[in-house]
């Protein structure tokens, strides 16, 4: 950290401007490594003069949206704070490159798709190449190999982080680019699969053969964490179950699932269906006997009040198989077809013949027009099907509404099961300081609505495989009750290409041998690991070579996660669980909570919404330093519009800085203590409202209001240049004499300074241009001001408001009397309260000099200060 001060002569561009400004000082940054993370220093200092962040790896799919722009700028412009302060501040970044979006990306720009039954191709050329904005059709995709399918990931993704890096050091983003890690580069693949090993040791991770949501276009599992409910048209169908002659009708939006049918159920103390409770009825088209039975979620209310059981449906037709015990007839596959053969259940029966014609290896769809045609013909459907909108669960990313089908997956416990962990991981909540303090709800609200644990499995390619073999019998089926886990020291691990302890090569797949676990894990499994993965946690087999275990103890917990409030119940929820089960503590101290960024019809951008403006063409058209004053004008937890007019603003308050400042060093050098020099009542008053702001606006920072920071300093600055500049320019220039125009020219130079220094963490480009015209070494390497930089603390800060009143006054009358700001003043009354007479007569000189008064000025007393009866002499016409 170096001093605040080291003067030096002036030397001012002729036209400043903030265009190029990225360029030059980017390149500077990185060259001096003046955001550099000095980990000897670290080591040495106390914990709270050492402060990490824990940021979030940005999807490297595509392109960074101006929600990221937005989100980032928050975090950095906390980090160049706690640097100013003489924080040593660990500020790495990640890229979060393995997932869903990403194997999305790869199949439209490059025309393919992974395919697990293709053979392997060294040679393999794309028949696409970068087809971007397209989506290409499935059926159009070429298959590939899982190998040659994630070489393309890899490929893609370290294309996009490149130009991720390019623009977030346009955007001025202080990190340290030598703490860089990716989500699927050794060393995390190590942090995940050795987490995930103590996981299963310690009995915090299963594997269960269970119903769970699917996704049928991706062809995997979803977590309860990602999933999104919308509305879905649909029609309720009357049908008919029978019970003897009796018909029972049930409403459903989803007949094709009559044939999963296992049970009836209303509530208990529903009196209509009472009587049936304990006995059966037969489905309508399969003639299969269910059981009617009793449970309380059964809502009266609702259709007829009595409701079909599938296996399944619905997330309340798991519960009520699980709860009930109802046996197991699923018919919806995986890829969202009805399955081949004739399930037993209805084999021999009255509807073997409708399956096998019309359900068989249909999609959802087409079974449910082939059922309802058949409820029309057998006299079971009660009138015609009644459009409605039904809520429908879908996968975040996905467009289709997700089925329910039984498979095997692995999961973490995360309270959604267990009363006890539920009850710890809400008060691990409690231990976190959230900014904006309402925050914290919504992760307790999140914990304690939890319906089960953490689904962690994902049936795609390119992520990080489970470190985890199972053997095979004689028949060659896997033994799932006793996997072959990877020993530590080897990870990480490929369970496809590598081999198991004990086992050779050749036995894989076949009887007596061994199969890998095909499954990746969900991208939050490995993300939510990224304090673990950024702070060097220590891995047997120090993968990456990046262990640090001192500067582990030293950093962790992190001081802040920075994040969208969206993601409460996904990466900041799953890290909890993480540091809770791996550390027994939380991950950070603070976690900073940031908005939306939304579009002109007030909806969230996003790149799967198709709204999302890229920042390229924006930092490029207004300046980074301009997008950034946007950005941090928006506070914490709050949603934010997009607004290029609030750029445009930002833009001219850096122009204005540059501008300022030119004036304020082009006065002339001030010999000696700048202190001293100061002794003119309007410099005090200006200096003493400066201390003001340096006081409340480092209050603000401290209680995480960056933006209320950069409100106050924004309007002091206005009030330095409209007011106190044009004030003291005549005096500034020595027409006052030598020791005035001492005392002016010193206070600009002291006021510059720390408002450079107030400005630094919001805009980074336009104060490290003007420290650079007068001051060795960079603003942002500077510490941040304190009252005592501030000058004499002998002024009257109301001064120049009074003053800079009474000279808008006489400005108004020039305006009035539609003449310029030339004309002279032969006569004008302030009329005010006594104490700002008294203020305004102290700084008199300074009013006339910019108000051009060279006649009489009276004083009379009011209420409220302003300027009467004003005579003008038209200024002399122009040569």
């Amino acid at each position: 950290m170096s001093d605040s001060a080291h003067p030096r002569t002036a030397q001012v561009p002729d036209k400043p401007t903030v265009d190029g400004l990225e360029d030059k000082w980017a390149a500077v940054w990185r060259e001096q490594g003046t955001y550099s993370f000095d980990r000897d220093r670290a080591l040495e200092l106390p914990r709270d003069q050492v402060f990490s962040i824990d940021t979030p790896p940005p999807t490297a799919s595509g392109s960074l949206h101006v929600g990221h722009v937005f989100a980032y700028t928050h975090t950095d412009c906390m980090g160049r704070y706690q640097r100013m302060r003489g924080k040593e501040v660990f500020f790495p970044i990640g890229w979060d490159d393995n997932g869903l979006p990403t194997e999305r990306r790869v199949q439209n720009y490059y025309g393919v798709r992974g395919d697990h039954g293709a053979a392997y191709d060294p040679d393999f050329t794309p028949p696409l190449q970068g087809a971007e904005g397209k989506s290409v059709k499935a059926a159009d995709q070429v298959p590939v190999s899982r190998a040659n399918f994630i070489a393309l990931c890899e490929e893609l993704t370290e294309k996009d982080e490149v130009a991720f890096e390019s623009l977030f050091e346009r955007l001025g983003v202080s990190c340290d680019w030598a703490q860089t890690y990716r989500t699927i580069d050794d060393r995390s693949r190590a942090v995940a699969q050795e987490a995930f090993l103590h996981n299963v040791e310690r009995g915090e991770a299963y594997q269960a053969e269970a119903p769970g949501l699917w996704d049928v276009t991706f062809q995997s599992a979803v977590a309860q964490a990602e999933l999104e409910a919308r509305d879905y048209p649909g029609a309720f169908h009357r049908v008919a179950f029978h019970h003897g002659d009796e018909p029972i009708y049930i409403e459903t939006t989803r007949p094709e699932l009559i044939p999963a049918c296992v049970a009836l159920i209303a509530h208990p103390d529903d009196e209509r269906y009472q009587p049936l409770f304990g006995s059966t009825v037969t489905s309508p088209l399969f003639g299969v006997e269910v059981p009617v039975l009793a449970h309380p979620a059964a809502e009266p209310d609702k259709g007829a009040g009595i409701a079909m059981c599938c296996t399944f449906g619905d997330l309340t037709d798991v519960m009520w198989w699980r709860e009930l015990q109802l046996p197991t007839r699923s018919i919806i596959t995986r890829v969202g077809r009805l399955q081949a053969e004739t399930p037993d259940w209805i084999a021999g029966g009255p509807g073997a013949g409708l399956y096998a014609e019309s359900l068989a290896g249909k999609t959802v769809h087409s079974a449910r027009t082939a059922v309802v045609d058949a409820l029309r013909e057998s006299g079971d459907l009660d009138g015609e099907p009644k459009p409605t909108q039904r809520k429908a669960n879908f996968f975040e990313k996905g467009d289709k509404p997700l089925e329910i089908v039984t498979s095997r997956q692995w999961y973490i416990t995360n309270g959604g099961r267990n009363a006890d962990l539920r009850t710890e991981l809400v008060a691990r909540g409690e231990q976190v300081d959230f900014h904006p303090g309402f925050m914290r709800s919504r992760y307790t609200n999140w914990v304690d609505g939890l319906n089960g644990d953490w689904l962690i499995s994902r049936q795609r390619f390119f992520g990080v495989p489970f470190p985890v073999w199972y053997p095979l019998d004689a028949d060659g089926e896997a033994d799932h009750e006793h996997p072959i886990l990877a020993a530590p020291e080897s990870l990480p691990v490929d369970p496809a290409t590598d081999v198991p302890p004990g086992y050779i090569a050749e036995q894989r797949d076949v009887p007596g041998g061994f199969t890998a676990d095909p499954d990746i894990m969900d991208t939050w499994a490995t993300s939510s690991l990224s304090p673990q993965i950024a702070t060097g946690w220590p891995v047997a087999s120090n993968a990456g070579g990046r262990n640090d275990a001192e500067l582990f103890a030293k950093l962790f917990p992190m001081d802040v996660r920075s994040q969208g409030h969206d993601i409460i119940r996904t990466w900041l929820f799953s890290t909890v669980v993480r540091a809770h089960f791996e550390n027994d503590t939380v991950p950070w101290k603070n976690a900073s909570i940031n908005g939306w960024i939304l579009d002109p019809d007030r909806k969230k951008m996003s790149k799967s919404k198709g709204n999302a403006v890229t920042p390229e063409d924006v930092l490029k058209k207004h300046s980074a330093d301009a997008v950034r004053y946007w950005a941090a004008s928006g506070r914490l937890g709050a949603d934010a519009a997009y607004d290029e007019s609030q750029m445009k603003v930002g833009r001219r308050l850096a122009m204005k800085l540059l501008n300022a400042s030119k004036f304020a060093l082009g006065m002339g050098e001030v010999d000696g203590d700048l202190e001293a020099a100061v002794t003119e009542p309007l410099d005090l008053a200006m200096l003493a409202g400066l201390r003001t702001v340096v006081e409340q606006a480092t209050k603000h920072f401290e209680a995480w209001d960056y933006t209320r920071s950069l409100e106050l300093t924004e309007a002091f600055f206005w009030t330095f240049c409209d007011d106190y500049i044009e004030l003291v320019k005549d005096r500034a220039y020595g027409g006052q004499g030598e020791a005035a125009a001492a005392s002016a020219r010193a206070a600009l130079r002291i006021a510059l300074n720390v408002q450079l220094r107030l400005f630094a963490p919001f805009l980074p480009y336009s104060t490290e241009e003007v420290w650079s015209w007068w001051q060795e070494g960079s603003v942002h390497r500077s510490s941040w001001p304190t009252v005592e930089e501030t000058g004499p603390d002998s002024g009257e800060p109301a001064a120049l408001h009074a003053v800079g009143e009474a000279l808008a006054g006489l400005r108004k009358a020039k305006s009035d009397a539609k003449l310029g700001m030339r004309a002279e003043v032969t006569a004008a009354t302030l009329a005010a309260p006594a104490d700002l007479q008294e203020l305004v007569r102290r700084s008199e000189r300074d009013l006339r000099a910019a108000g051009k008064v060279t006649g009489d000025l009276g004083y009379d007393d009011a209420e409220r200060l302003e300027v009467r009866d004003v005579e003008l002499v038209p200024p002399p016409p122009k040569n």
